[in-house]
C-alpha cells in the first residue's frame, strides 16, 4: 500500500476530472488522477463546445484564444427526408478534438503538480475508516476524498454496488456511437445536424482544419446490417441526402472508425458509497442536451468549490455529499430532460420529418429549443 494520503483521487481523466484535478491543484491541493489510456488519444466525442465554458478553460492555463480554433455561429439541422432549417446561435461554440484538448489539459495538470497516472486502471474504489482506498494491479492509494469522472460506464459501477438502473431517455434502447474526422468543404461557423432512421449525424470543424462527424443510432441498425458498419451507413444514414453527399465528398482520415456500443442514456446517483461522480458517471447524457462537455466541466467547477469547504474542514462530509448532488440536480435537470425530448423528438423518421417541418415554418420555437440545449458562461 502506498501510504502516502493525498486530498483527492480521481478516477477517470476526461474533461470532468482533468478539469476538477487542475482546480484543486491551483487550490494547494495533493491530486492523483487515473487514466486507463495513453494521452494524446481520440475519443468519440462530437467535439464542438458551448461558449459557457471558453473562460472556464482560459481560466485553468489552456490557451484557446491562440490556437486558431473554428468559431461556431449557426445551426444546420435536416430530416431524414432532406427538409433544412438553419439558426443563428446566440450563444454559439468552438470547435476543438478532444486528441488535442484533452492532452493540452493533462499536460497542464501534470506542470501544476497533479500526480497523472496514465495507463493506470482503477480495480476497487473503498471506503474505509473516513478513507478512500483505491486499488490497482500494481498499488492501492489512500486517499480524503474521491471522485469518478470515467464516462458511461465501467467495471467500476459493479464494485460500486451501482445497480444499472433501466435508461430513461432511450426507451429501453441500446446505441451505437461512431465518430471520424474527415476533410470536406462546408463552412467553417456551422455545425450541422442530420437526421435518419433511429439516428442522428452532427459534422462540424475542429482544429487542424479537420472536421468531426460523429453520429449516434440505435444499435438495431447495426445488427439489421450485419453488424457491418460501412453497409449500415449505405443503407440507412444515406438515405438523408446530405449524408449521402458528404459520404460521397469527405476525404476520411481513420483507417477505422472510432466506435462505442452499448450506450445507454441512464438515470444514475450523483454519490455512490461517498465517491462523488462526475459527467457521464453521473448520468449519461445525451447529445442533444447540448454539451455534455461544458456540463462536465461546469460540474469539476461545483466539485471543487464544495471539495475546497470540506477540506478545510467547514462543512461536513454529508453535507458535502448532499450538497453537490443538489447543485447537480438544480444545474442540469432540465437541460437533460430537454434533450430527452428533443431526442424523442428526432427518433423516427417519420415524427422527425414533420417536426423539422413545422420548426421550418415557426422559427422562433426552433431558437426556444435550441437556446435550452446551451447553459450560461461560468
Amino acid at each position: 500500500m502506498n501510504e502516502q494520503i493525498v486530498d483527492c483521487g480521481i478516477v477517470g481523466g476526461g474533461l470532468a476530472g482533468l478539469t476538477l484535478a487542475i482546480q484543486l491543484a491551483d487550490a494547494g491541493y495533493s491530486i492523483i488522477l487515473f487514466e486507463k489510456e495513453k494521452y494524446p488519444f481520440h475519443k468519440v466525442c462530437g467535439e464542438y463546445i458551448s461558449m459557457e465554458s471558453y473562460d472556464f478553460l482560459e481560466r485553468l492555463g489552456m490557451p484557446l484564444s491562440n490556437m486558431d480554433l473554428p468559431m461556431i455561429s449557426e445551426v444546420k439541422i435536416s430530416s431524414p427526408n432532406g427538409t433544412t432549417f438553419t439558426r443563428k446561435l446566440d450563444l454559439g461554440g468552438f470547435g476543438i478534438s478532444r486528441y488535442t484538448l484533452d492532452s493540452t489539459l493533462a499536460a497542464i495538470a501534470k506542470a501544476k503538480g497533479v500526480i497523472l497516472l496514465e495507463e493506470t486502471k482503477v480495480t476497487d474504489v473503498v471506503f474505509e475508516n473516513d478513507l478512500f482506498l483505491i486499488k490497482t494491479d500494481q498499488h492501492t492509494y489512500r486517499a480524503k476524498i474521491a471522485y469518478g469522472a470515467y464516462g458511461k460506464r465501467s467495471a467500476l459501477d459493479k464494485k460500486l454496488n451501482r445497480g444499472l438502473i433501466k435508461p430513461v431517455s432511450s426507451g429501453g434502447k441500446n446505441y451505437v456511437a461512431v465518430k471520424y474526422h474527415v476533410k470536406i468543404a462546408l463552412p467553417a461557423n456551422r455545425i450541422e445536424l442530420h437526421n435518419f432512421k433511429d439516428g442522428y449525424c452532427g459534422i462540424s470543424k475542429v482544429d487542424g482544419d479537420n472536421y468531426c462527424l460523429c453520429y449516434l443510432t440505435d444499435s438495431k441498425n447495426l445488427k439489421n446490417n450485419n453488424g457491418d458498419i460501412k453497409v449500415m451507413e449505405q443503407n440507412v444514414l444515406m438515405k438523408n441526402p446530405f449524408l449521402k453527399k458528404y459520404f460521397a465528398e469527405a476525404v476520411i482520415l481513420y483507417q477505422q472508425p472510432l466506435t462505442i456500443s452499448q450506450v445507454m442514456f441512464s438515470k444514475k446517483s450523483t454519490t455512490e458509497n461517498h465517491v462523488l461522480m462526475l459527467g457521464d458517471a453521473a448520468g449519461s447524457i445525451a447529445p442533444l442536451c447540448g454539451n455534455g462537455m461544458s456540463m462536465a466541466m461546469h460540474a469539476s467547477l461545483q466539485a471543487f468549490l464544495l471539495a475546497d469547504q470540506y477540506l478545510k474542514g467547514r462543512i461536513s462530509r454529508e453535507d458535502f455529499e448532499k450538497s453537490y448532488g443538489d447543485q447537480w440536480n438544480h444545474l442540469f435537470s432540465k437541460r437533460i430532460k430537454t434533450g430527452q425530448y428533443i431526442q424523442h423528438l428526432f427518433g423516427k423518421a417519420l415524427l422527425t420529418n414533420i417536426v423539422i417541418g413545422m420548426l421550418k415554418k415557426v422559427p422562433f420555437l426552433a431558437d426556444k429549443l435550441i437556446s435550452s440545449t446551451h447553459g450560461h458562461r461560468f
